[in-house]
């Protein structure tokens, strides 16, 4: 019998690897600096990526930096959610207690499903129910814990092994590299770069993390023959002979853990007749110990990653000391290795346990798995708490006994949904269908009641009695699709229940709320915008008894009709719901349709009833503590104050909103909330900060919808600021994140009127027609006036600004007719409104040269009252246009009065930095040679010079506007096509702009070539 003689196969030397170190290093120093790091370090298996953690960790405690180390758990083909974070969690709780203990306060309970210990001391409380957002919340209050434990220290969190990793620990990570914005942490994940082929779950991973600048990316090359020697004279403590180093590099092609071993087998004498097989290789040396360490070690390959003493000794029914003596020979010969944390084992190397564990046969590893699960459920003590329900679900499995592992995959998918590892569960609950038909009727009579499935109805009279169907886990596993974001398998799932309802002659409630699914997953998947699904949904309850799935149908279709068609279908839809909700004690569905319908409420007119009952759902939702409602409060209750002009009420509630979010780690919501105080901020004035609110909301949301959003206030401010490209840009940007499958009015009419916008500054008078058009085609359903206004302001302002464009002439009437039509039966049910009515009246008669002083003073009155500066603004421009535009010229108090108007406007404009109001108002003063400043304004005849244009370069400027190609120029001023060309490109290069149809527009804008001239009086 082989005795225990100890080898060493480990070098005491570090290897090579100087500027991977160094890469580390400068990580850790730029987050001492307070600038987080995300690194990914890759290589083949056998590399030395752990050696290279381990040297990295130790240099980083000898700096004062705490190290977390986590792993992945691979148990069989399974991983454990979120592992590798609750490992290196609790290693953060054992360094730092109190730090901890501080940064988790008051969100104990949602953090425990990473780290139980946390809510040891704190009851559940309840937070309703799961929904969409439980998943980012998690997300999102974790980083928050990480950023303020690392906010006085620097910290390193280490996750090994990311190729076994669970879809909940890859989301957690991708979601940390996205969002980590502050504090001195350091995260570093591991993976197998040969393990990754096409269809690997980290491929697509990688690939998203690649195209983040915040994330680097280390590969571990192979070791030179150079480095392959230092690591063999380490190993040996002594310097090999040269033969032995090329033959030991040839054949391990310098991967570190196939130089240790074959430098072991070279010392021992094993490697004689070795063949050049891997696998070979790494069992080499476990054939040569004695056959009850051997069978030790096919025992623990198949028991998981790590595996416990005490659950060891239970599957190898050894007497004690003869596992011992087994166990010493294997650590002694580096085959396995104590848990520095624990009393179990595992393998030095995960590719000794892989090569270990394929050597079983197929009945020796179903008969260890069985052995497994039957210790674990005879002593559950064997295991850590928080995993034993996965681990006895995953044994069972694989020891392919379906009776025994249909119960334990159900009980470990309800542990994953509690802990928001969706994809987990759902993975489970597939597995538990898998299994269905081969587990005996008898055991699936014993099943226990549904798990969680929202509001769906169990079949069966009794829920709490009657045994799971399999529609009832189709059930659970559609919403576990849907909520951890795998919405193709849970939109398969959902048209499977169908299916099978229809053949069993239908159940419409059931079927409803399998359509209400179908709805949510198509939206999610940018597929549809849901109503057929909610239609069928709708009809299919019509005439049934009250119910949790009939009022959860109501809401959803008066949610749907708010937001697409909102009028009185919509607000009868919601009334219903709410009855519903009441009828069947559904308080959070209530709360949901209350909102709904208090919204529909203020757009229809009722704003004084519709806001206090917003207002008072808010103070019953925090009271209640229904987050999901509650926050979604603090998004409608500042858009309706918003919509009607009470901007500055919006404000508050809006910060507060945001407090409520980033406490609950609702991002999404978050998101909003930023995006709506942007926009208020944008219309009270305040346009720096309503930029800065706009980045914010770009950097904490993580959905589509609030990113457009987002993207539309930049275009908005972008264009009133005089930067068209810019706001260009953005519009497409916007109209890339809401997609083409739901044109929903709140954002569909907004990005219309930008494109009109952009499209008039950009000299294209006829696309913005058409776009115009397309809107006006469609209509404005009841309730959108707070869209359609400025929309058809828009569209009015380009036409009168365009008066002096040949090809504006063609079509004017029209397009002015349809403007008045389409604004004959919007809303004025606030003094917002009203005064854009005035507004918009005004500037239809300006292109038609109508307009008078007393149109704008009607106008600027119904403005004056409103926190609207830089409407009021453009107002002033306007009204101080037409006092000096009066026939037969304007007398000394209109140009006293105008003087004043433009200085208020100018000052405004030059606050705000809206360009082309600033030059527009200038140059009008410029050409009634009015005084802005205390200082006398400098006599410049011709408005054009103050551009700095030449004579010619006037002339030339004069045809680019009328559409003039080069060759009709040159005839036009008798010159050559080429040298017209040349004028042409130094007028665009003075006026910054780059195409003639953008030089045309700002032609136009600033009146340098007015139709009629202004009747002042000229001085000498």
């Amino acid at each position: 019998m082989l005795g225990p003689v100890e080898t060493r196969s480990v070098s005491p030397v570090f290897v090579g690897r100087t500027e991977e170190l160094n890469s580390l290093h400068e990580a850790l120093s730029r987050a001492a600096a307070g600038e987080p790091q995300a690194l990914l370090l890759g290589g083949e298996a056998g590399v030395g990526k752990t050696r290279l953690v381990e040297e990295f960790a130790t240099a980083a405690c000898r700096q004062g930096a705490v190290v977390a180390l986590g792993g992945c758990v691979e148990i069989g083909a399974d991983g454990l959610p979120f592992a590798p974070f609750s490992t290196a969690l609790r290693a953060l709780r054992r360094a730092l207690p109190e730090e901890l203990a501080a940064a988790a306060a008051g969100q104990e309970e949602e953090l425990a499903r990473l780290l139980p210990e946390v809510a040891e001391a704190h009851p559940a409380r309840g937070t309703g129910r799961h929904d969409e957002e439980s998943l980012a919340r998690l997300f999102e209050l974790t980083a928050r814990l990480l950023e303020r434990v690392a906010a006085e220290r620097t910290v390193v969190v280490a996750l090994e092994d990311l190729h076994w990793a669970d879809a909940s620990t890859r989301h957690l990570l991708a979601y940390l590299f996205r969002t980590l914005r502050t504090g001195r942490l350091v995260v570093l994940a591991t993976y197998r770069a040969d393990d990754i082929h096409r269809r690997h779950p980290l491929r697509p991973l990688l690939a998203e993390l690649d195209r983040l600048r915040t994330v680097r990316r280390i590969e571990l090359a192979r070791f030179n023959r150079d480095e392959v020697s230092r690591q063999i004279a380490g190993i040996l403590a002594t310097e090999p002979n040269p033969a032995q180093v090329d033959d030991i590099f040839e054949r391990s092609d310098g991967n570190a853990f196939f130089v240790e071993e074959l430098a072991v087998c070279a010392t021992e004498g094993c490697g004689t007749g070795l063949t050049d097989s891997l696998r070979d290789l790494l069992l080499v040396r476990v054939e040569g110990l004695p056959e009850s360490t051997q069978r030790v070690a096919r025992v623990a390959a198949e028991g998981g990653s790590t595996v416990e003493y005490r659950l060891l000794a239970a599957v190898t029914r050894l007497a004690e000391d003869d596992l011992i003596e087994a166990l010493r020979v294997a650590v002694n010969a580096n085959i396995l290795i104590p848990v520095p944390d624990g009393d179990g084992y595992r393998f030095r190397h995960s590719l000794v346990r892989e090569a270990v564990a394929d050597d079983l046969l197929p009945g020796e590893r179903s008969r260890l798995n069985r052995r497994y699960a039957e210790a674990l459920e005879a002593d559950p003590t064997l295991v850590p708490a928080d995993e034993r329900v996965m681990r006895l679900a995953s044994y069972w499995y694989h020891a392919h006994d379906a009776a025994k592992a249909l119960p334990a995959v159900l009980d470990a998918s309800v542990t994953a949904r509690r802990r928001h590892a969706y994809s987990e569960q759902l993975r489970l609950l597939e597995r538990a269908m898998e299994l269905w038909d081969s587990a005996p009727e008898d055991v699936r009579a014993d099943l226990r009641p549904v798990d969680y499935t929202e509001v769906y109805p169990p079949c069966g009279c009794d829920p709490a009695t009657t045994p799971l169907r399999y529609l009832d886990l189709m059930a659970e596993a559609a919403v576990a699709g849907r909520l951890g974001g795998e919405r193709e398998r849970a939109l398969k799932i959902t048209k499977r229940a169908l299916n099978l309802l229809a053949d069993d002659d239908g159940d419409p409630l059931r079927a409803a709320w399998f359509w209400v699914q179908r709805s949510h997953l198509i939206q999610g998947l940018t597929r549809g915008d849901g109503w057929t699904e909610l239609a069928t949904a709708e009809d299919l309850v019509r005439g049934l008894p009250p119910s949790e799935v009939h009022a959860e149908v109501l809401a959803n279709v008066a949610h749907w009709s708010m937001i697409h068609i909102p009028g009185p279908d919509a607000i009868s839809a919601a009334e219903r719901a709410v009855e519903y909700a009441r009828m069947v004690g559904a308080r959070e569905i209530e709360m949901n349709a209350r909102l709904t319908h208090a919204g529909l409420i203020v757009e229809s007119g009722g704003v004084d009833s519709g806001l206090a009952e917003m207002f008072e759902i808010l103070r019953q939702t925090l009271e209640d503590g229904i987050s999901a409602v509650a926050s979604r409060v603090y998004v409608n209750l500042p858009s309706a104050l918003e919509s009607i002009g009470r901007s500055r009420e919006a404000v508050p509630v809006l910060e507060e909103g945001i407090g409520y979010a980033r406490k609950f780690g609702l991002s999404d919501k978050e998101a909003w909330i930023w995006g709506n105080l942007a926009e208020s901020l944008c219309s009270l004035g305040d346009w720096d900060r309503a930029a800065e609110a706009a980045t914010k909301a770009e950097l904490v949301g993580q959905s589509a919808k609030p990113r457009g959003f987002h993207a539309a206030t930049r275009a908005q401010l972008a264009l009133a600021r005089g930067e068209p490209a810019e706001a260009a840009r953005q519009l497409s940007a916007a109209r890339g994140y809401f997609g083409t499958h739901d044109r929903a009015p709140q954002h569909e009419i907004p990005l219309c009127e930008l494109a009109i916008g952009i499209a008039a500054a950009e000299g294209r008078l006829l696309d913005a027609r058409a776009e115009l058009e397309r809107v006006l085609d469609v209509g404005f359903p009841p309730g959108t006036q707070r869209y359609a206004w400025p929309l058809l302001l828009s569209a009015a302002v380009m036409e009168a600004d365009s008066l002096a464009l040949p090809v504006a002439e063609q079509g004017r009437t029209k397009i002015l007719d349809r403007i008045r039509e389409a604004a004959r039966p919007l809303a004025t049910n606030a003094p917002v409104w009203l005064a854009h009515e005035r507004w918009l009246r005004a500037e239809l008669l300006r292109a038609e040269r109508a307009d008078t002083p007393d149109h704008w003073c009607e106008a600027l009155i119904a403005f004056e009252p409103l926190e609207r500066p830089y409407a009021l603004a453009r107002v002033r421009h306007r009204l101080a246009q037409a006092l000096l535009s009066v026939p037969g010229g304007a007398e000394q108090p209109e140009r006293d009065r105008a003087t004043e108007l433009l200085r208020l406007a100018h000052a405004t404009a030059d606050h705000l930095g809206a360009r082309p109001l600033a030059d527009a108002v200038t140059l009008l003063a410029q050409r009634a040679r009015l005084v802005l400043t205390g200082a006398p304004a400098p006599d410049r005849g011709d408005p054009v010079r103050s551009l700095g244009l030449t004579g010619r370069e006037r002339d030339v400027l004069r045809l680019v506007a009328q559409g003039r190609t080069n060759r009709q120029i040159a005839e036009e001023l008798f010159i050559s096509p080429k040298t017209a060309s040349v004028h042409v490109s130094n007028i665009l290069a003075k006026l910054g702009v780059s195409g003639r149809g953008e030089a045309a527009a700002v032609t136009h804008r600033l009146g340098l070539f007015p139709a009629e001239v202004l009747h002042a009086p000229v001085t000498e």
